[in-house]
């Protein structure tokens, strides 16, 4: 029998506020810093009593346009945190059913436009939502995902005009 490494909590929004539980904060990226228009908020609320960082807002094509984000640093210098103990990344969500992208970073990632990707459908209810680190793919960078050098993670609403609710309950890493 092989040992697994136990979840590893990153966010279980005890804060109530945009300060995570590993100490880093939340922030809000739209896609204004490259002359788009799509417009978003971010606020620490609570959800059929739960407490949860919510994301909610319009995203417009428009000006080459077409995001709005949560993103987190995992320390507060940059530097990399070793995932590979883990699987992949566990999610709290509740949503408005709309499809959404869990974005990484690691230190290969040069360019702002540069992620590891994988999507999902936002649950109308709150949903515990597995995502394998098997399952990300490179977008616009040909370095495969190297667990052991992630430094970023994203909630994106992106690449079509939608209004976007997808509200994070809790984020852990995990072990199958």
């Amino acid at each position: 029998m092989t040992e697994t490494a136990a979840p590893a909590v990153i966010d279980d929004r005890t804060s109530h506020g945009s300060r995570a539980t590993i100490g880093t904060t939340w922030t809000l990226l739209t896609d204004t810093v490259m002359g788009g228009v799509s417009r978003g908020r971010l606020e620490a609320t609570t959800l059929d009593d739960r407490p949860a960082l919510r994301m909610t807002g319009l995203v417009r094509l428009d000006n080459d346009g077409g995001f709005i984000q949560m993103a987190l640093d995992l320390t507060p210098d940059g530097s990399p945190v070793d995932a590979s103990p883990w699987t992949g990344l566990e999610l709290d969500l509740r949503g408005n059913g709309e499809a959404y992208g869990l974005h990484l970073r690691t230190t290969a990632v040069t360019r702002p436009w540069q992620s590891y990707r994988q999507f999902f459908i936002a649950p109308r209810h709150w949903a515990t939502l597995h995502l394998p680190f098997a399952g990300f793919t490179p977008h616009r960078l040909d370095t495969p995902f190297d667990p052991r050098q992630l430094r970023r993670l994203g909630l994106v609403a992106i690449g079509r005009p939608f209004e976007a609710d997808l509200a994070l309950g809790g984020l852990r890493f995990y072990a199958d």
